[in-house]
């Protein structure tokens, strides 16, 4: 509860806009629960695997969806630069693997080939090509529930006995 706590105080300050942002394209508003397990909101997040920001981009991903990055600015760091970044990115992962979030997210954490290998793989073999019968890294089996576990933390945290901050439904920043 405590870890909760700190980490939603932290969405405050972007919670809108991503929600806004999702919201824009017509996604599922999940998405926007999404940095709560990539980064815990921590715009300045930096993984052992050199993913970086509030949406962990990699190096190479972040330069294929416009995120710049020198010795003063790395657009990773940026809220909205990589919140549009990130959302390019899901949304091409849900047209890359025919509207199916459940496997745009798998490939969002795993990458979009190693999901694609994993899926002619169960085809071979004569199995499902659903998510929940890939053969998948732990980290990546339990993405898509951490997500939905967050979801339902959300909406309804006093059946998990978590006391959540409210979070205002107005921007916290503007642009300059």
């Amino acid at each position: 509860p405590e870890y909760m706590q700190r980490m939603m105080e932290r969405a405050r300050l972007y919670l809108y806009y991503i929600a806004d942002e999702v919201e824009k394209r017509g996604m599922p508003m999940e998405i926007a629960l999404l940095p709560a397990i990539e980064s815990a909101y921590k715009p300045h997040a930096y993984s052992r695997a050199r993913a970086v920001g509030l949406w962990q981009f990699m190096p190479g991903t972040g330069r294929l969806y416009g995120l710049k990055a020198n010795w003063w600015y790395d657009g990773r760091r940026d809220v909205q630069a990589s919140t549009r970044a990130a959302l390019d990115y899901l949304e091409k992962l849900y047209n890359d693997f025919d509207g199916d979030w459940h496997l745009a997210l798998a490939a969002y954490n795993a990458g979009e080939g190693k999901i694609a290998r994993m899926m002619k793989y169960n085809e071979r073999k004569g199995k499902s090509t659903d998510y929940q019968y890939l053969k998948l890294k732990r980290e990546t089996q339990h993405y898509v529930p951490k997500l939905m576990a967050m979801v339902s933390i959300v909406a309804d945290p006093a059946k998990y006995g978590v006391q959540l901050a409210s979070i205002p439904d107005e921007p916290y920043f503007a642009r300059v």
